[in-house]
């Protein structure tokens, strides 16, 4: 079951050309739309399925800087201010709230891993700090868990996946942007080593710059002109439930469950299962590249074989013609919506009445899963790519795009723009995946 995501109207034509074609209109490729026309460039933004139908709107909402790996502290920073600022500059809701985010715990190592990214982050000024075991259970009086501490982040909050994306699209479409929803890029137009273009299911558009901000398809797609990205996906399950009473008025994070309060007073539960690996062809291609992360996170994962080896965007692709249909025009990928796992339902149902004793009896409204686009070191690639002049991408978020995605669009346009970046985009190079030198261990999630 895909989650509600609010509609947005595509034009009728597809220009001849434009300044930049987008690929993907997830919330970092519609960010980096509206920069773009804001900048006064003629922007195409191009959607195989509808704005944010995969992970945009399948994610929790939350919009943070606490417990970051430290190199996306600054582009988070810098999202933190833009949730803030656009919609008073767009006149329209995300649905931005700075509600606070808690996380809470009764394991001393969280404690202690904590402690040092609060040191860490005083470096850049973060607002986070350490709670005691008293503080704790005044911060979350509604719980029943016997918390030893935690850490609350009172300037992060949460943002509605449902409306965040379509309504940048709507204000880059205001903004002279053009946006085509069920139109697929086949593939890159390459004119002596640089690219020149797009084709896609409905014609070519020329451009002098293309970027790839196509999530879990990101690989795939590159893959077929030649260009390496490392890249995994793990399909993770949430659900919401019927509105209940007030428990956090944001998002909190404890050793059983966590939860988002969400503005019509439900819940979006993610349960202490294991996201899902499943091994696919692409999966197996950069199985070493991900091996030292899957060591250091098999406690959040699990394996397994599915239909996603065959079908899909890890699955096997050979070099597929421009003139025909692709796997991207296929009506079952037009959106990419993996089954739920529904047999976490019941004992994470169970675990928020006792946690949350105000709770018990809730039931399930909607349940949906979704894949995330993942790289070795689980930071984003927002890189040129050097091989080929015109190529930029932005995808690989890891389960952390949703909140960066402002700041993430911003920094795309300022590479593709060739001004000054709003922040330094050293740590998102593509080179650092693919040039030999160790990749290095993702840092707090």
């Amino acid at each position: 079951m895909s989650p509600p995501v609010d509609r947005v109207e595509s034009d009728p034509s597809l220009p001849a050309e434009a300044d930049v074609v987008v690929i993907g209109a997830g919330i970092a490729g519609v960010a980096a739309s509206y920069f773009l026309a804001r900048a006064g460039k003629r922007v195409a933004l191009l959607e195989k399925g509808v704005v944010a139908g995969e992970q945009s709107s399948r994610n929790w909402g939350w919009c943070r800087v606490q417990n970051r790996d430290e190199r996306e502290i600054p582009i988070m920073q810098r999202s933190m201010e833009l949730w803030d600022s656009l919609p008073r500059e767009t006149g329209l809701s995300m649905g931005f709230r700075r509600t606070g985010l808690i996380f809470v715990t009764r394991n001393q190592a969280d404690l202690a891993a904590w402690e040092s990214w609060v040191a860490m982050a005083r470096r850049y000024q973060a607002h986070s700090h350490m709670l005691s075991a008293e503080e704790t259970w005044a911060a979350t009086p509604a719980s029943a868990g016997g918390w030893i501490g935690g850490v609350s982040s009172p300037r992060d909050g949460m943002a509605d996946p449902a409306m965040a994306a379509p309504a940048l699209a709507e204000a880059a479409r205001r903004l002279g942007a053009t946006l085509h929803q069920r139109c697929a890029v086949r593939g890159l137009d390459i004119t002596a080593g640089r690219v020149s273009g797009v084709v896609t299911e409905r014609g070519r558009i020329r451009a002098p710059a293309v970027l790839c901000a196509a999530g879990a398809w990101s690989s795939m797609f590159l893959r077929r002109h030649g260009i390496d990205l490392p890249q995994s996906s793990i399909r993770s399950t949430v659900f919401t439930t019927e509105p209940g009473p007030e428990v956090t008025p944001g998002g909190l994070y404890t050793s059983d469950i966590t939860i988002g309060r969400r503005a019509d007073g439900s819940y979006l539960i993610a349960a202490g299962n294991r996201g899902q690996i499943e091994i696919t062809p692409q999966g197996l291609r950069y199985a070493r590249k991900f091996w030292p992360t899957l060591v250091a996170r098999r406690h959040m994962v699990k394996l397994g074989v599915g239909a996603s080896f065959f079908r899909g965007p890890e699955a096997l692709a050979k070099r597929w013609s421009f003139d025909r249909p692709t796997v991207f025009e296929e009506e079952d990928m037009r959106v990419l919506d993996p089954a739920p796992n529904t047999a976490i339902v019941p004992a994470a149902l169970e675990q928020l009445g006792r946690t949350f004793p105000a709770l018990a009896g809730s039931r399930m409204a909607r349940v949906w899963s979704g894949w995330i686009d993942s790289t070795p070191d689980a930071v984003p690639v927002i890189s040129a790519v050097e091989r080929m002049p015109g190529l930029f991408l932005s995808t690989g978020y890891s389960g952390h795009g949703f909140g960066i995605g402002p700041g993430a669009g911003q920094l795309a346009a300022d590479l593709i723009l060739g001004g000054t970046p709003a922040v330094d985009p050293a740590p998102f190079r593509l080179s650092r995946l693919v040039d030999g030198s160790p990749i290095r261990k993702p840092g707090m999630m």
